[in-house]
């Protein structure tokens, strides 16, 4: 068994790990008040493929980190992209009724409650970092790049660029620039969250961690362009089509099915020339990438 089948052999007990871990972080349902963390949950617990959250035990697994030093940036990591789809699918964003298979937050209670349970799962996320068991300095450093990665310079303002161009014709830069923020900073932090870990990471090692996830970013987006136009919804687990219906610019609408599949390839090809040095140890990051480009869902 070659390592990269050996790291896949090992997602089940990780997803298990951070399932676990994020229930026990999160209110209990029934703690009031009870509508809004029943909400949370909701949102959270038992759906998604968890790919942020394998990034971040991935990449320690390429510097050697005790999985136990990275559940909290698992968590914190999955809790600001669990609070970022509750807020997407809101009438006044994407207006969807689907995600992960199941009708969305505000579908199941309310636009007021889930406005509030993402709102709740952001600041829940830093909570989780602040109070971690990692040293200070590197609780510092986990803060200030998830917050970066969250902020309006990152997400959040990605997501602004995504309401913008609504209806427009955007370039390519622009369209790169838009998805590096909305999708791409979030992949990006979960690998920089497991470097921030190791206290005196060489500088190289995190350069190259870095352009790996930025290349994965722009990848991931891509696929998701494409399986938004070839995908159907019951195996997306959401509505299938819903770029085209927002009238969105994206890389297959800008370059053509064929071409944009080419465009997602040579990022994936940049990624593996940046984790050529790592060796074998960084072979659970070569097979989340080769996840992320060919995924179905």
């Amino acid at each position: 068994m070659d390592s990269m089948t050996s790291f896949e052999t090992r997602i089940p007990d990780y997803v298990e790990r951070v399932e676990h871990a994020l229930a026990s972080r999160l209110p209990a349902a029934d703690t009031a008040p009870a509508a809004l963390h029943d909400a949370m949950r909701y949102a959270i617990l038992g759906g998604g493929k968890r790919i942020r959250p394998l990034l971040c035990y991935a990449t320690g697994e390429a510097l050697d980190i005790d999985p136990e030093d990275l559940d909290d940036a698992a968590c914190a990591v999955e809790m600001v992209h669990g609070f970022s789809l509750v807020h997407d699918d809101l009438p006044a964003m994407d207006d969807d009724d689907l995600r992960r298979g199941k009708p969305t937050v505000h579908k199941a209670y309310g636009t007021a409650t889930a406005i509030l349970a993402g709102d709740a799962l952001q600041t829940l996320a830093f909570n989780v970092l602040a109070d971690g068991r990692n040293s200070s300095a590197c609780r510092i450093s986990m803060v200030r790049t998830l917050a970066q990665a969250t902020g309006s310079l990152g997400m959040t303002g990605g997501q602004v660029l995504d309401l913008e161009a609504e209806g427009k014709q955007i370039d390519l830069p622009a369209l790169e620039e838009l998805d590096h923020r909305k999708t791409g900073c979030l992949i990006r932090a979960a690998v920089m969250l497991a470097c921030d870990a190791l206290p005196g990471l060489d500088a190289g090692v995190r350069h190259r961690l870095d352009d790996f996830a930025l290349q994965m970013g722009l990848a991931f987006q891509i696929r998701d362009d494409l399986l938004d136009v070839e995908g159907e919804t019951a195996t997306l687990g959401k509505t299938s089509g819903a770029d085209a219906a927002h009238a969105k610019s994206t890389w297959p609408s800008l370059l053509g099915i064929d071409t944009a599949r080419q465009r997602a390839d040579t990022a994936y090809a940049q990624a593996m020339q940046s984790l050529q040095p790592l060796g074998q140890a960084a072979d659970g990051l070569r097979f989340m990438a080769q996840y992320i480009v060919q995924r179905s869902y």
